[in-house]
């Protein structure tokens, strides 16, 4: 790890050396893949241990690239399956499903931690992510799972800066939450529900060539979200045939194009309250 004048990073630095030993929960998203190349610049590869979930809820695209890169950064790497679907109150789809999936998830990471001899598990949350609805955090915070970049200080923007400097191929990749943040909050979660909105996003990415978007799925209804600047592109009506076609296929009878756009956490927009 090279020095740096970036004092939110140095802060980063010193936290993690602090911590002697770490378990990281591990999506391969931007900010998860950061915090373990930083681990292991600093800690050495045999004090760091990448831990990712194998759920349901996470489309196989994804754990495809977390597998990838983590291989490409020579890190140790544990998939664990886990059913989420099996527990009532994720299933459910609550307003506060993310608390019960976290608590889930990283009480099961934690015992394989602690398994391992490892100081502690820590989490790829950010400086930015107070700012949305995030049940999750709580969670963390209960369990004692540590979040370096925000205790560091460090925006998305940061990230995203220094993850391309240390040379991460994926500096700049669109946030992706889970599959179940396609569903609104009281729609049960089902394999099949989950399967087809990963393959309506799929397809979607294939014929319109973009990396952004999203499918809000009421089924039968599927609400697309995209970018604000592609709304026009996609609303062609060669690129709109073949979208169409292709939704019917996966079951969808009404299909629409959000004029609002691509937003993050679009669905929390319902909430009347928020943690």
């Amino acid at each position: 790890m090279k020095p740096t004048k970036d004092v939110a990073a140095s802060k980063l630095y010193e936290l993690v050396i602090e911590l002697r030993s770490v378990a990281v929960a591990y999506s391969g998203g931007t900010d998860s893949a950061y915090l373990l190349a930083v681990c292991l610049d600093l800690l050495g590869h045999a004090k760091v241990l990448a831990l990712t979930a194998d759920s349901p809820l996470t489309a196989r695209a994804e754990l495809a690239e977390a597998r990838a890169l983590a291989v490409q950064l020579g890190a140790r790497h544990r998939l664990l399956p886990t059913d989420d679907l099996a527990t009532r109150n994720i299933a459910a789809n609550p307003p506060d499903r993310c608390y019960h999936c976290k608590f889930t998830r990283f009480s099961a990471l934690l015992d394989v931690a602690r398994s391992e001899g490892l100081s502690v598990l820590i989490h790829g949350e950010n400086a930015d992510d107070a700012a949305d609805y995030r049940p999750g955090s709580r969670a963390a915070e209960e369990l004692g799972v540590r979040a370096p970049l925000r205790e560091a200080g460090l925006t998305k923007t940061d990230v995203r800066r220094l993850s391309k400097a240390r040379g991460l191929p994926n500096w700049n990749k669109p946030a992706n939450a889970c599959l179940a943040s396609r569903f609104p909050y009281g729609i049960p979660l089902t394999r099949e529900g989950l399967a087809r909105v990963e393959s309506a996003e799929a397809v979607l990415r294939r014929i319109w060539g973009l990396d952004q978007l999203r499918v809000r799925d009421v089924h039968p209804l599927a609400r697309i979200e995209v970018p604000p600047d592609e709304i026009a592109r996609i609303a062609h009506p060669e690129l709109r045939a073949v979208a169409i076609e292709a939704l019917r296929h996966l079951g969808y009878k009404f299909i629409a194009l959000d004029l609002d756009g691509y937003r993050m956490g679009s669905l929390n927009d319902v909430l009347e309250f928020r943690d």
